[in-house]
């Protein structure tokens, strides 16, 4: 993986247009704004957009006007499957020297050029950019310039943590681990709950149990500086209640091979949705 690129937004210059204005584009418009990016330099194009995005509008981001004309950035946040559909609609965005950053899941660099044109980096974050707490990864086109790379870099950098990869292939098992991550954490706090129940807790017990300790797990995972293996492992005493559960979490059927499995799951039907 090769090493971050580290920009502020006041690094950004020109226009920059947002194409999706749903939750991951409206959570980076907020970043973007909380970070001091001049809202007069933003064009939304948003079909439907919420009364969150309208009242952007009174602060000086342009909603949806008639010609925008070419941006300095574009960047694509539409659903994957209506991509090709908006083509022509994000083509008079992309003139012969636009940034092109996509968020959508599945779509390569290569169907980005074909569509849209424009230098194009291809970028998978996650639900935590809603908070502020996001990591996404991304990939840059032989063709976009250091500068343009800094740029997309500060954007995507708005909404959390940046890492960027030079093979564009690892971006299936990306999207796999931490595109689609947050569920599975979900899920967990979910089966959590369930279990606690199944083990006589009432439920609005067990409910917030498993979230406050998924929740707080996650934030000391966060903060230390250990690895994730030593911190469970600092959890289990021999022989105690932890090393019970551990046992058949770990398992010749436990979690592991669920997980890998799983991961190949996802990482296999991003490889499909990308032909």
């Amino acid at each position: 993986m090769s090493s971050s690129v580290t920009n502020s937004l006041t690094n950004v210059h020109g226009a920059i247009a947002l194409a999706g204005a749903g939750k991951m584009g409206g959570a980076m418009l907020a970043g973007w704004l909380a970070g001091g990016l001049d809202a007069n330099r933003v064009v939304v194009v948003e079909p439907q957009p919420s009364p969150e995005i309208g009242a952007l509008a009174a602060k000086g981001v342009r909603l949806n006007p008639n010609d925008p004309g070419p941006a300095d950035t574009l960047v694509v946040a539409v659903k994957p499957q209506m991509f090709r559909e908006a083509g022509p609609a994000l083509k008079k965005l992309v003139g012969s020297n636009t940034l092109v950053v996509s968020i959508m899941a599945g779509t390569t660099i290569a169907a980005l050029e074909e569509v849209c044109g424009g230098m194009v980096v291809r970028a998978m974050p996650n639900t935590p950019a809603a908070i502020g707490r996001g990591i996404t990864v991304a990939v840059a086109a032989k063709n976009v310039s250091a500068a343009q790379r800094g740029t997309a870099d500060a954007l995507l950098r708005a909404t959390g943590a940046v890492e960027w990869v030079d093979d564009e292939s690892l971006m299936d098992a990306v999207t796999a681990v931490s595109g689609s991550g947050p569920a599975y954490v979900f899920l967990l706090a979910e089966e959590l709950a369930r279990a606690g129940v199944e083990a006589g807790l009432p439920a609005d017990l067990a409910t917030k149990l498993a979230r406050e300790t998924v929740a707080g797990s996650g934030e000391l995972l966060h903060r230390s500086e250990q690895d994730s293996a030593t911190l469970r492992q600092n959890v289990t005493s021999p022989g105690g209640t932890t090393a019970a559960a551990l046992e058949v979490l770990m398992g010749k059927d436990g979690m592991q091979p669920l997980m890998i499995r799983a991961i190949a799951a996802a990482t296999q039907r991003s490889k499909d949705l990308a032909k």
